[in-house]
């Protein structure tokens, strides 16, 4: 018998198109089996898998994550060059990054006034723009 979790994580592979094999149903329902959003990295989500008893590698975890985001049910945000984040809530809002704690958040939409975008250059076109707004605790 599946659990809530297992059952939420399959429909959300389902959302997008993909295959519920063993260890993507896993992933997900650690991701969004408890109905809340999630803001991972593939460290901590590899360490959660472990935590939980799932046999996966990280490079499966990696590999796994990037099938979410090109399946449309994730968004991935970089923050520099050596760290993303995965983050399970997808519509259009942006992030605090928390300095020192290596963290994100989700930013308050509303307060997030945009008043142009550039024009993509030519042959190209704008697909997503992502705010992240650095913070650190005084």
């Amino acid at each position: 018998m599946k659990t809530v979790a297992q059952e939420r994580g399959q429909k959300w592979l389902a959302s997008g198109g993909l295959r519920p094999t063993r260890q993507r149903l896993s992933l997900a329902s650690l991701l969004v089996g408890d109905g809340m959003n999630r803001h991972v990295t593939a460290e901590g989500l590899f360490a959660s898998a472990l935590e939980a008893g799932e046999k996966v590698s990280l490079a499966t975890v990696y590999n796994t994550l990037r099938a979410f985001c090109e399946a449309g049910i994730m968004h991935e945000i970089t923050v520099d060059a050596g760290r993303s984040y995965f983050d399970t809530r997808m519509d259009d809002h942006p992030h605090f990054f928390w300095e020192g704690e290596n963290r994100i958040s989700d930013a308050p939409p509303e307060e997030l006034e945009i008043a142009r975008v550039p024009k993509a250059p030519e042959g190209a076109e704008v697909t997503r723009v992502d705010v992240v707004i650095r913070v650190r605790k005084i």
